[in-house]
């Protein structure tokens, strides 16, 4: 759609809201910072897919919404859909003895919620489903979890995939029977165990997530899988060089030699080791993986909801920060700042504009380069 045909159907200002500021630049919401034509028509074209995107990263939102999807309303969908994002992957972390039914409550939470709210939410689970959310008017949630302890045979990722699952990290921070976490003291790898679940993930069109896998599982998981895998979630360690949640050279060539994608988070400890951490060192990873390996193994992965981290309740933030390990290195704050969380596609497309990606390249990394490998690994 080209910049008159944008305007003129009124998605600028019925679906964005958009007010023309001065020539050429547009505000989406009052309060909120103005917007070229060419990053608001550059998102209004692509099919944006964020890699990590909970719909709610507040407990106890979950907890309501998930429970009772009849708690969902239409003024709860509006930021949804004004986002600009197409897609959420909507992947936590479960894991321990009671994994399996943990999985297996959430993923049905979310059909449920799916069920209800039809009409304005679809799984995107297959790649013609993928390759028509755009044009469906609704808003795309792929189903995914933050580990595979759920798996405690391989006849179990068939089972998952049948209830929806289409992406599964191998593991979380800490060693499970499958592999080593990124905060484990050692990283043996993949087990036999875990290679036979790569392996049946491969067969069933699962896609494998190594985010938060240790340096050694990372690598085996590029080596031995016959697909492409993924880092929905993850920055530079080259740019962020003691922290255990980024990612060495080394895996980021090997994921890329294997066709996959890396998206960048937007959490503040993981993009910067010093302040302030803002969107230039962010963007800062972008340049990075774009120059290493190529600017079609890079996208967006921001690892927060639609409000940040900082809008939790201090009781929440709290409980979220007792979770992991010193070497995480929380600060004040969590969020980057100066970014607009609710509106996030187009602060980046903006942001890509002045570094002078050309448009084709903001297209796929807003959402391209994760269309084409999930439909690569989703066809079986």
């Amino acid at each position: 759609m080209n910049r008159r045909n944008f305007l003129k159907s009124g998605a600028g200002s019925a679906v964005f809201g958009a007010a023309m500021i001065n020539r050429g630049r547009y505000l989406l919401f009052a309060g909120g910072p103005q917007y070229s034509t060419r990053a608001i028509e550059l998102v209004e074209r692509s099919t944006v897919i964020d890699m990590l995107a909970p719909l709610w990263i507040s407990p106890s939102k979950t907890r309501l919404m998930l429970g009772n999807p009849e708690n969902f309303k239409a003024a709860d969908y509006a930021p949804y859909k004004n986002s600009g994002i197409n897609v959420f992957h909507i992947a936590i972390g479960t894991g321990g003895t009671d994994a399996y039914l943990e999985t297996l409550q959430f993923l049905s939470g979310y059909n449920s919620f799916l069920a209800r709210h039809d009409a304005w939410f679809e799984r995107a689970d297959t790649p013609a489903r993928l390759e028509g959310i755009k044009g469906s008017g609704k808003v795309g949630l792929i189903l995914g979890i933050q580990n595979s302890e759920h798996f405690r045979k391989a006849d179990d990722v068939d089972y998952f995939y049948g209830v929806g699952q289409r992406v599964s990290q191998l593991t979380y921070n800490a060693r499970t029977l499958i592999g080593n976490g990124s905060t484990e003291r050692r990283d043996e790898g993949l087990s036999d165990f875990g290679v036979s679940i790569v392996e049946r993930m491969n067969k069933v069109g699962m896609a494998v997530d190594v985010s938060h896998c240790g340096d050694k599982t990372t690598l085996d998981a590029f080596e031995l899988s016959k697909k492409p895998v993924l880092i929905t979630h993850s920055n530079c360690r080259a740019l962020n060089p003691n922290h255990p949640r980024c990612k060495t050279d080394e895996a980021i060539k090997a994921m890329a030699a294997r066709g996959g994608v890396m998206g960048i988070t937007e959490v503040r400890m993981f993009v910067s080791p010093k302040e302030p951490t803002g969107m230039d060192a962010m963007l800062e990873h972008y340049d990075y993986v774009a120059k290493l390996v190529g600017v079609e193994h890079v996208g967006v992965g921001s690892d927060t909801d639609l409000l940040g981290y900082d809008a939790l309740s201090p009781e929440e933030t709290t409980q979220l920060r007792s979770g992991y390990k010193s070497s995480y290195g929380f600060r004040e704050k969590n969020d980057i700042d100066g970014y607009t969380f609710a509106k996030r596609p187009f602060d980046l497309a903006e942001a890509l504009i002045r570094r002078k990606y050309s448009d084709a390249n903001i297209e796929a990394i807003l959402g391209g380069n994760f269309r084409r490998v999930l439909k690569e690994i989703w066809t079986v």
